[in-house]
C-alpha cells in the first residue's frame, strides 16, 4: 500500500529498487529515518519485528494514534472538516501551542475573569487549561491536516487546493491494520540503532540528504552525516543507506559498498519532463545476493544450445550402444 502522507525524501519512487538489494533473510526489520514510511508500507509484513522511527514528534505521534487510537483520530478528523487558508493558520498556532496559548487561552480567561466570581473563574481555568494541552490525538489530527492542506505536503504555506480529509479515512484504517504489529519510536538514530542492533537485525536508513539538510524540519548536521557513518559501521546486523550521489558521501562511505541509481525527479518534472534524480545505496552486505537466489528464466538461446546438448547426449549413447551390441557379435561369431 501507499503511505498515509506525502513527505519531502519520500522513497516511492525508488523503494522497488530498495527491495530488490535487500537481504535474503533478516528476523528485525528497522527504518531509521521513517518519514512517510513508503518502504515500510509498500511491503508485505514481515514475519518478523519491524520497527518505525522518526525523530520528529510530530511524525512518531502520527503513527502512533494511527496504530493505537485510530478511532479517536478519525472522530477528531471528523469534527469541522475545514479547508480554508484560516483553519491552515489556526492549526499550525495550534501545533506550535506557545502562539495558540497566548492568543486564545488568554483571551478566554480574561472574558471568564470580567464576568464570573473568583470560585467560578478557577474551575474555569482548570477546564480551559485542560482543553489547551495537547492531547496525543488532537496533535495527530492538526499535524495530519497540516499536511495534507499544505502546498507540496511541505507544512509551511497553504495549497489552496479543495480537499476534503474525509476521503483519506479509508487509507488510514488500512494503515491501521498495517501496522499492528510495528514498534513506533521517537528516538536519535545511534541510539535506536545501539538499541535494536543484532547479528540479525536489518537496518534501512534515509536520513537526510547531504547540503539539502533545510528542507527537513528536523535539524540534521554535517557532523551527523559522520556520527550516522561511525554508527553503521560498528554494528553487528546489516543496513542500507540511501543518499544523493555525491563526493562527499561516497568519500564517506567509502569502505562499504556503493551502487549508483536513478529516480524519476519529481521537482523538476513541470519543467523538465523525465528529469532523474542520481542517488547511490549503500551497503555493508552483497546487495546482489537476493537476486541471486532467485531462480532464473531460460532465455530462447540457452534453450535452443539446452535442447541441442541433450539431443548430442542421445545421439553419442546411440552410438555407443550400437558400438556394445556391434562388439558383442563379433565375439560371439
Amino acid at each position: 500500500m501507499n503511505s498515509i502522507i506525502s513527505w519531502v525524501g519520500g522513497k516511492k519512487a525508488l523503494r522497488d529498487l530498495i527491495y530488490q538489494r535487500m537481504p535474503v533473510s533478516y528476523d528485525r526489520y528497522i527504518e531509521v529515518f521513517g518519514g512517510g514510511g513508503w518502504v515500510l508500507f509498500g511491503k508485505p509484513p514481515d514475519k518478523c519485528m519491524e520497527v518505525y522511527n522518526d525523530f520528529n514528534s510530530n511524525l512518531a505521534n502520527l503513527f502512533y494514534c494511527v496504530k493505537e487510537r485510530p478511532m479517536a483520530l478519525l472522530k477528531e478528523l471528523s469534527f469541522l472538516p475545514l479547508n480554508s487558508r484560516d483553519e491552515f493558520v489556526t492549526l499550525r498556532k495550534f501545533l506550535s501551542m506557545e502562539e495558540f496559548k497566548s492568543e486564545h487561552l488568554a483571551e478566554e480567561l480574561e472574558i471568564a475573569t470580567h464576568f464570573l466570581k473568583e470560585p467560578e473563574v478557577a474551575e474555569i481555568r482548570d477546564i480551559l487549561m485542560e482543553r489547551a494541552s495537547v492531547g496525543a490525538v488532537k496533535r495527530a489530527a492538526a499535524f495530519y491536516k497540516i499536511i495534507r492542506y499544505s502546498y507540496g505536503s511541505g507544512c509551511t504555506s497553504y495549497g489552496c487546493q479543495p480537499f476534503d480529509i474525509r476521503k483519506t479515512f479509508t487509507i488510514l484504517w488500512e494503515a491501521n491494520r498495517r501496522l499492528k504489529d510495528t514498534v513506533i519510536e521517537n528516538k536519535d538514530f545511534e541510539a535506536l540503532i545501539r538499541q535494536y542492533d543484532r547479528p540479525n537485525a536489518f537496518f534501512y536508513c534515509d536520513p537526510p540528504y547531504y547540503e539539502t539538510e533545510g528542507h527537513y524540519e528536523v535539524v540534521f548536521r554535517k557532523e551527523d552525516h559522520v556520527r550516522l557513518r561511525d554508527t553503521l559501521a560498528g554494528i553487528e546486523g546489516k543496513f542500507m543507506v540511501s543518499y544523493n550521489d555525491c563526493e562527499y558521501i561516497r568519500e564517506l562511505y567509502q569502505d562499504f559498498r556503493i551502487e549508483a541509481v536513478t529516480r524519476i525527479n519529481n521537482l523538476a518534472q513541470r519543467y523538465d519532463n523525465g528529469s532523474e534524480f542520481p542517488e547511490v545505496l549503500i551497503a555493508n552486505y552483497d546487495m546482489e545476493e537476493r537476486r541471486n537466489s532467485l531462480p532464473t528464466q531460460m532465455n530462447l538461446f540457452e534453450l535452443c544450445g539446452e535442447q541441442e546438448s541433450v539431443v548430442w547426449k542421445c545421439s553419442k549413447r546411440k552410438e555407443d550402444e550400437d558400438v556394445s551390441v556391434s562388439g558383442d557379435q563379433g565375439k560371439s561369431e
